[in-house]
Parts: structure tokens; sequence; C-alpha cells
């Protein structure tokens, strides 16, 4: 009763606007990866690798944002850097990747 009372204005504030969430857990679930990153980070060997580590981590998200598996991204990618014209690694970043027609053909027999 006594949480009840002390918060009796919020309560009053939250019932009265059915938009407003109960909980915070839609956001804490969107930002926990980056709260355990920022420890494992401490332990990436230099600031150098930190900094690695954080580029991989963002085309990953990327990835993510651009609704791209992020498996088979970096397996073209890797496999067609090698061969990639300086003018042209661009194309490989995944919000402008395509993948490759005999990938997905590839992809598509052994299903």
């Amino acid at each position: 009763m006594a949480y009840t009372l002390n918060r009796f204005k919020e309560l009053r504030v939250y019932v009265g606007d059915g938009m407003l969430e109960i909980d915070n857990n839609f956001t804490e679930r969107q930002i926990r990866g980056i709260a355990i990153g920022r420890k494992n980070y401490m332990f990436a060997g230099s600031h150098r690798a930190g900094e690695r580590a954080a580029i991989i981590y963002s085309l990953l998200g990327t990835c993510k944002l651009q609704g791209i598996d992020p498996h088979q991204w970096l397996d073209d990618i890797l496999r067609r850097l090698p061969g990639q014209p300086e003018d042209k690694l661009l194309e490989l970043l995944p919000q402008f990747w395509k993948p490759l027609a005999n990938a997905v053909n590839k992809s598509q027999a052994g299903a």
C-alpha cells in the first residue's frame, strides 16, 4: 500500500493514458547487447582491436536493420573482397549489397 500511495500521482497518469507501457522491457532488450558489449570491449586487447570490433558490430547491426542475414552477407563479401575493385568497395556495405545471382541460384538448389 505504501508503494501505491507514494506513487499515486504517477499511477493515475499511467492508468489515464492507454498508450503508456507498464514497464520499459522493450527498451531494455534493445540496449542489452550494448550494455553486455561494453564489458566485453574492455578486453579487446588494444584500442585498435576495440575499434575493429566496433566496426564489425556496426556492419552486422546494419545487416540486421536492412533485413539481411549476416552470415550470408559475410560469406558473400569475404569471397568477393579479394577481387573487388577498390572504387567499388562501397557496394559491399550492407546497405548497398546485392547478392550475386549465382550465389542465389546455389542456395535455391541446395534447399
